[in-house]
């Protein structure tokens, strides 16, 4: 069995009860009132908690793409200028913070900088995420290791020598590790969810997924393989503008896949085979031959 993780009191691993994570991420797109309905669409979904995301953009945003112009909701601007609009700073996190405490919904952060780890500490979130981009930052790794917080793993774009080698400068104590191809939409055939699978027999911790894909069946698919921790980008509307809304959930699929995954925890059980009282009437009418003798011994 892995290893338990208490996530703000509440423990997530094997034979827990899956924590669903629904992903703002940026697809508020600057805005905090978008924010705080996509915060009461997870609540109203039962999700355990809704995630952001923190940069510090001066330091994120490479030198050679700081100046490139693109086409926004707020005109033709440069790239930096264009991170700045979508950035939340400590007065939307502070409403954040409060709005989802009135919600009873958890909430925390994907942080892309040790700037931004310094910034989120204060906030005391359930944990801190390392994004797939930033696997091989030793710098942000080591930030997010010692900051005391429980350690949330992404792991797309990654070989398997890269995840080894964040994983061993992480430790497994207090790490959360989720499976993903960091692909928007992710096709089907690049999803590789019995890597799930594998990275439970690596690792003694909460092995996780974290979806990009269209649709939900292949997500419900990834808790019966053990994932047991979920994480999907939600939207509102998945024609809004942005670069992550076409992978998101609208609010109605989102429903549906927390219904779903719920369903299946219930129907894996445990694993030991039994007689149930509801199969009993069943056999005594249709199993007319009871000839074969069930013996003990070997």
């Amino acid at each position: 069995m892995a290893r338990i993780v208490e996530l703000n009191g509440r423990p997530t691993g094997d034979g827990c009860p899956n924590y669903v994570i629904a992903e703002v991420g940026i697809n508020h797109n600057g805005s905090l009132e978008i924010a705080k309905r996509l915060i009461d669409v997870a609540k109203a979904s039962g999700c355990d908690a809704v995630k952001f995301q923190k940069r510090t953009p001066e330091k994120c945003v490479p030198a050679e793409m700081r100046d490139k112009m693109r086409e926004t909701p707020w005109g033709y601007i440069s790239y930096l200028e264009y991170r700045y609009k979508v950035e939340f700073g400590l007065e939307e996190f502070q409403q954040i913070d409060n709005y989802c405490r009135a919600q009873k919904i958890a909430w925390f952060v994907s942080c892309w900088d040790p700037d931004s780890v310094d910034f989120i500490k204060p906030f005391k979130t359930p944990c801190i995420k390392i994004p797939s981009a930033s696997l091989t930052d030793r710098e942000l790794l080591e930030s997010i290791r010692d900051s005391g917080h429980p350690v949330m793993l992404s792991t797309g774009m990654s070989d398997m020598n890269q995840i080894q080698a964040a994983v061993k400068l992480l430790g497994t104590k207090n790490l959360l590790l989720a499976h993903a191809t960091s692909t928007y939409p992710c096709p089907k055939e690049e999803l590789n969810l019995r890597m799930i699978t594998t990275l439970r027999e690596m690792y003694d911790c909460p092995i996780g997924y974290s979806g990009h894909e269209v649709g939900l069946a292949t997500t419900v698919a990834a808790v019966a393989l053990g994932a047991c921790f979920i994480e999907r980008h939600i939207t509102l509307d998945r024609a809004m503008w942005g670069s992550d809304q076409a992978a998101s959930i609208e609010p109605g699929g989102l429903k549906r896949l927390v219904k779903d995954i719920r369903n299946v925890e219930t129907a894996l059980g445990d694993g030991r085979k039994r007689v149930y009282d509801s199969e009993v009437a069943a056999a005594s009418r249709l199993r007319l031959k009871q000839t074969l003798v069930v013996s003990d011994k070997k």
